[in-house]
């Protein structure tokens, strides 16, 4: 579906021992990328990193954004031609008890990586990971073009990366390679072990028969299968590539409008596939969430020629596949993954046949 773009191309992703990163590795692997993950030690147990074993299918490098040392000597000796910085602190909860560690990783982190790659010529394209949960009004529908900012913690420090990163956009990195921004909206699929998210919690307690606790059971949220979300990414960076400053923008990757579902409607139709589930609504706030996000994809359609492929009951049948052939039928989860990406691929191709 990238028409063998990525084949050979030196790829340095930070992140890669996570959720995300763990499957975009795999998906750049099976397109032929010579791949370098930079990225700490996975801090889930279990981990996709180790269920997967991509410590065999990449390059592997275990450190921190924030050691510069470090981070420039790696990136010096690879010499990579596309940077995708996926590393940050992804979860609004956490973020509410580190607020700290929160904007030092989303922020100070992100410039760091940046100021690396300033150095070296090789670069020719730079994606940076950002969030829908950058926009500071979400009563609408989101568009790139609107205000950014952020009522809480996580929030607040994607609204300060995006505005650090345009800034290096427009003056810092100028003319030395093109700098996007990718906002996604609420990704689930298999491996996801994170603390505190949706999915997670929901196989953590089911798995020994509790109820779900809901927060914040109304608040709407574009839900939508993790390659949906890492083929927006891969468009943007081949964009990058061939096509310069002309994609060096901030786009939106969000859910089909079947996926704009509220947590509740989202994790029934969840429950009614995995086949078990009861759910109980949460009334203790502990912080601020916003009741609503919608992300337009209008841009990355029109620009980039991007557009989701699977549809959210299509997303679910995905996401519980893996995690019974995880806990019930101890598949091979690389066998597992790279089956599930490969019928992705075949999706998106036939999709593209019958436009």
């Amino acid at each position: 579906m990238f028409n063998d773009f990525y084949r050979g191309k030196k790829i340095f992703l930070t992140g890669h021992t996570g959720f995300e990163g763990c499957w975009l590795t795999l998906w750049l692997k099976s397109l032929g990328a010579n791949v370098l993950g930079y990225a700490l030690e996975p801090d889930t147990d279990p981990s996709m990193y180790e269920e997967v074993r991509l410590y065999s299918h990449c390059k592997n490098e275990f450190g921190n954004i924030m050691d510069v040392k470090k981070l420039d000597d790696v990136m010096k000796k690879f010499r990579p031609e596309i940077i995708i910085n996926l590393a940050s602190q992804p979860v609004v909860s956490i973020a509410e008890k580190a607020p700290a560690v929160t904007f030092q990783t989303n922020v100070l982190g992100a410039m760091n990586v940046l100021e690396s790659a300033k150095k070296y010529d090789c670069v020719k394209a730079y994606v940076e990971i950002s969030s829908g949960a950058c926009y500071a009004d979400r009563t609408n529908e989101n568009y790139e073009t609107d205000t950014i900012g952020g009522a809480n913690i996580y929030s607040a420090s994607m609204a300060c990366k995006e505005m650090m990163v345009d800034t290096y956009r427009k003056s810092e990195a100028a003319g030395k390679f093109p700098i996007a921004t990718a906002r996604g909206g609420n990704a689930i699929g298999g491996g996801d072990w994170i603390k505190d998210r949706l999915i997670p919690e929901f196989i953590k307690e089911v798995s020994v028969g509790s109820r779900i606790k809901l927060r914040d059971a109304n608040s709407v949220r574009p839900f939508q299968h993790i390659l949906d979300l890492l083929s927006g990414y891969l468009m943007l960076a081949k964009n990058l590539y061939e096509n310069g400053d002309k994609c060096a923008e901030a786009f939106n990757f969000g859910a089909n409008s079947d996926g704009n579902l509220s947590v509740k409607e989202f994790l029934q139709k969840f429950i009614d596939v995995y086949g078990k589930g009861v759910i109980v609504e949460d009334s203790d706030k502990k912080f601020f969430e916003y009741d609503r996000l919608v992300l337009n994809n209008d841009k990355a359609k029109n620009i980039l020629g991007w557009t989701p492929t699977l549809s959210i009951d299509k997303a679910i049948d995905f996401t519980v596949e893996w995690y019974k052939k995880f806990y019930a039928d101890k598949d091979d989860m690389f066998d597992v993954t790279m089956a599930q990406i490969a019928e992705f691929e075949r999706l998106c191709k036939y999709n593209e046949a019958n436009m």
